[in-house]
Parts: structure tokens; sequence; C-alpha cells
């Protein structure tokens, strides 16, 4: 056993010990075993997040439901928009349901608008009446099952993860695979169907925008808001589906009340964009199913906001902003990548299917492993923070963190060397990410005299180490300046560069 693996065992038993169950047993009775499903009750909490390194994220909920969404370069995480994918199975009573599980019973009392009955939310449609989540990371697995529908239904949901790649592991994108097969004797003809208000509103001016086999949310810019502009758009790849752009126009629940009653009676409907800000818009996937047969419909998104108001650190005395040879805020990496979201989407749809083949790969090996059941699921839980608002990259392809996030923000600004410095997977799964926080540790962070503010600015730039530009100024940290030091040895040992 290696000095790495020793550790990992020792840190994960403290772990361990401080559960009062190894087994994880709820007060129903029910159990979780470490590494596998989760059902019950263990799955009301469950948020998988779906998005690249410093991206922004979705999350696909242990039900299947989508939440907190975060796509504008911060922590949303009470997001969760009207947004869904549903099933009509023809011919079937009750064969309609939204494709995800129960509802956890804490989402109806005691969040915003609750005691008006939820509205804008899916809530009160039928769904499955269960649903079981494993997690193997990248990839989130959803198992749906109801005695009404005659179909196995399950759900995985990925975003690209590659090992040194990088870039394509920072894509604004993510999957949502719906597989369907058929146990019966019989065939099943059926509509697959995905619906979404435009949660990127944040105006009047918003729009719903045509799509390749699909539909884009549109909220553009302006001189005083730029950062407002924003695009999330779903499409199908590889079958042929029906648009609506624009649900019913009517008062008060008419939209969402004639877009149930459409998904009910498994009806395909078309509408066009429609001039002005449009209520919400949907796309339809009918399907048929001889027995034994399945089907797998692959629902790509892909989103991008290239402007930000994030702007952390004191400039050096004397200096203006302009004169820091950097951007006022920070640009996000995909947004020097791709020159505007047709572009991105255009790359998506060409690489999908290789893009996931490597990431496949990647968590075939990692399971494979012969660590405890307990250590793998700690180290994969912890991997998901790389996919969240917790990071952020920025347009020359550096990492730049925060501590964490708080509901609506990132918390504690700047790759804080005294926390960062304690993180292992970067180094060792995209080295150069890593060696691009001592770029800036050893650079713009660094005073001529030698010494490191443990806050890096944003974008990054020349720090200031005037103690009365930010009372942290005063402070070193010793853990972080010298943690750097042993870890440009440890960049060296990985990377093989004596140059």
């Amino acid at each position: 056993m290696n000095l790495r693996t020793h550790l990992i065992l020792v840190l994960s038993l403290f772990f361990v010990v401080l559960w009062t169950n190894a087994e994880g047993q709820q007060d129903n009775g029910s159990t979780h075993r470490f590494n596998g499903p989760y059902s019950g009750a263990y799955l009301d909490r469950v948020a998988f997040p779906i998005g690249g390194i410093g991206a922004g994220m979705i999350a696909l909920e242990g039900t299947g439901a989508i939440s907190h969404v975060s796509v504008r370069h911060k922590m949303d995480f009470f997001n969760e928009p009207c947004m869904f994918a549903a099933l009509s199975v023809k011919g079937v009573e009750n064969g309609s349901k939204v494709l995800e599980g129960p509802v956890p019973k804490w989402k109806y009392f005691g969040r915003a608008l609750t005691g008006r009955g939820s509205p804008r939310t899916s809530y009160g449609l039928p769904r499955f009446s269960e649903a079981a989540f494993t997690a193997r990371f990248p990839f989130g697995n959803i198992q749906l099952d109801d005695p009404d529908v005659p179909l196995e239904v399950k759900i995985t949901g990925w975003s690209p993860f590659i090992p040194r790649d990088p870039d394509n592991s920072s894509l604004p994108v993510g999957m949502l695979e719906y597989t369907f097969t058929n146990p019966t004797s019989g065939i099943v003809e059926a509509v697959f169907s995905y619906h979404s208000r435009n949660f990127m509103a944040m105006n009047r001016q918003a729009e719903i925008r045509p799509l390749e086999n699909g539909f884009l949310l549109f909220q553009p810019g302006s001189e005083k808001n730029p950062e407002y502009e924003g695009y999330f758009g779903f499409f199908v790849e590889g079958d042929k589906a029906t648009v609506d752009h624009c649900w019913f126009m009517g008062s008060h629940f008419d939209d969402f009340t004639l877009l149930w009653e459409t998904i009910e009676k498994g009806l395909v409907r078309a509408n066009p964009p429609c001039d002005g800000s449009a209520p919400g818009a949907s796309l339809y996937v009918p399907f048929e199913l001889g027995p034994g047969e399945s089907k797998t419909i692959h629902l790509g998104i892909a989103w991008y906001v290239p402007h930000t108001t994030l702007r952390y650190g004191q400039d050096p005395p004397g200096i203006t902003e302009e004169g820091c040879g950097a951007l006022l805020t920070h640009v996000p990496w995909y947004a020097g990548r791709f020159a505007d979201f047709q572009e991105l989407v255009s790359y998506w749809k060409k690489n999908i299917f290789s893009l996931r083949e490597r990431t496949d790969k990647f968590s075939e090996t990692f399971y494979q492993v012969s660590l405890p059941d307990e250590v793998i699921e700690a180290v994969a839980a912890n991997l998901t923070i790389l996919k969240s608002p917790t990071v952020l990259r920025q347009t020359d392809g550096r990492l730049w963190a925060f501590e964490g996030c708080s509901d609506d923000r990132g918390c504690c600004p700047g790759s804080c060397t005294h926390v960062w410095n304690y993180a292992q997977a970067i180094a060792h799964l995209f080295p150069s990410l890593e060696r691009s926080l001592r770029q800036t540790e050893f650079n713009e962070s660094q005073s001529e005299y030698g010494r490191q503010t443990f806050r890096a600015t944003l974008p990054i730039r020349p720090a200031s180490h005037d103690p009365a530009d930010y009372l942290e100024n005063r402070f070193a940290a010793a853990d972080g300046q010298l943690g750097g030091i042993m870890k440009i040895h440890r960049e060296w040992r990985i990377s093989g560069d004596t140059e």
C-alpha cells in the first residue's frame, strides 16, 4: 500500500466512524449501502451536478427533476425552474406521467411561495411512483417504476469529464438520456416530450428562439446590463423532434393547463416562435417499441452567458483598473473559446458521442478500483465540486475558485491558498489547471519581497499588498505559501517537464 492510498483510507475511516450507522439506516427502516442505489427517503436531497469545470451547472435530482440551475456564474441553490420531461403511453389509463419520481415532501411547505400552492412548478402533475438513483460519476443514473406504465424507464445524466483534457471537461453542456424498454408481448406507442418556461428571462425582452431539433431560451443584454445576455438550449440528437415554441398565451394557469392536456392526450403540437416573450416551449418525439425493444432519446443541453459582474480584490496603490492589464470583470473560459452560442452548440453536437465514450472510460476505470465502497463514494462525491460554481475558469484558461458556496453566491474568494492547498484531485486529473494556480500564486499574487496574498484577484491581475486596502493583506498564510513550494515540486514530478 503506497502512502497516498494509506492516507485516503485513514481519512475515510475517520469520517465513517462519525456515522451512527455505517449502513446509513433511516428512521423508516430503509437502508443505503455506500456506493449503491439511493431510494426512498435517501432520494430527498440528492442533487447531482452536470456541467463543465468553471462553467456553471444544473443538478439532476435523485427523482429525475432538474434543480440548482446555476448558469450565471454564481450559485443559485434554490433555483428550480419549471422544466421537465414527460411520457404519454397511448391507450393506457393513467399512462401519462412526468418522468420523475415522487416530489420530496420537504418541498411542499417552508419554501418560497409554497403557501400559495407552489405556482410555476410541475409538482401537481402525476409522476412515477418509485425512483432509485445510482451515482457513477460523472454519470447519474435513475430507474423509474410505476404499475400504470408498461415500460421500463432509465434516465442517465452526464457532462464531459476527461482527465488531462481540461477544455472538453469545461464545456457548459450536459446530456439527459431517457431509455425506454418494452418488457411486454405487445407493441407500445408513446410520446416523449420536454418542456420548459424561459427561466433565462431577466425582463420582458426575453425570447424563445428556434434551435435545430429543439428550442433556445434567450435573454438579450443591454449597454447598462450586458451581463443579462444568456442562452440556454434544448435539442434532441438522433431523432426528429416536433417543437412548440410558444405555449398558449392566456391568463392565470391557462398555459400550463393546456400544456398538460396536450401531454395527457399523447398529442404532438407544433408552433412557430411568437413575437415577443413566450410563456414556455416544448419538444415532442413520438416512438413505437415492439416486444423486448429499447430506445434511448438523447436530450442535449447547452448554455452560454458571456458576461459577468464578478470582480474581486484590490488593485495596487496608484494603479487604475485599466492599468492592471486585465479585463474589468470575469469572462468565462468558454466565451473566449466559442464566439457565440451557435458555435458552442455546433461543437457539442458534433462531438457528443466521442466525448461520452471518453468520459465513460474514466468512469469505468474509477469504479473498478479495489478501495472500500465508503472511500469510492466519498471521493466521487467530492469530485462533483469541480462541476459546481465553486470553481471558475477565466478566459485565458486559468483556474480560480471560492472556498465554497452560499445559497446565492460564492463564499470566500480567491483560490484561498490555505484551503486549496489541501486539494489533491485537480493536480492528478487536470495537472495543467493545477499549474495555473501556481502561476497565479508566484506571479500576480506575489510581491517583490516574496510575500504572497492568499486570496487571488479576479480577473487575475497584480494584487495589492497594502494592508490599508484589504484587512486580510495584513496576514500571510504560511501553510498556503509553503505548500505552494512543495506543490511546485509535485507539479514537476507529475509533468516531467524539466525545461
